[in-house]
């Protein structure tokens, strides 16, 4: 309902009475969603950053054991 009143296709009140809701309803979650829309693409960046961060950090870890690894098969430990 919110999508059709931000589209503004039909008025308010005929979304209210197709969906058997109050107007003011209607304008409340227009008006919700208009206001949470910006958060909505932060949260889509933020989350693929700390996807990304989650995913070097385990390959620094992955890199760490190998070297460890592979200093004491050498005999070279610090």
């Amino acid at each position: 309902m919110a999508v059709e009143a931000i589209k503004e296709m039909k008025t308010v009140p005929e979304i209210a009475r197709r969906h058997e809701v109050h107007p003011s309803q209607v304008n409340t979650w227009k008006k919700q969603a208009l206001e949470g829309l910006p958060m909505v693409f932060e949260n889509g960046e933020r989350d693929e950053s700390d996807k990304l961060t989650a995913s070097l950090y385990e390959q620094i870890g992955r890199l760490q054991v190998e070297l460890q690894w592979l200093k004491k098969k050498s005999g070279c430990v610090d």
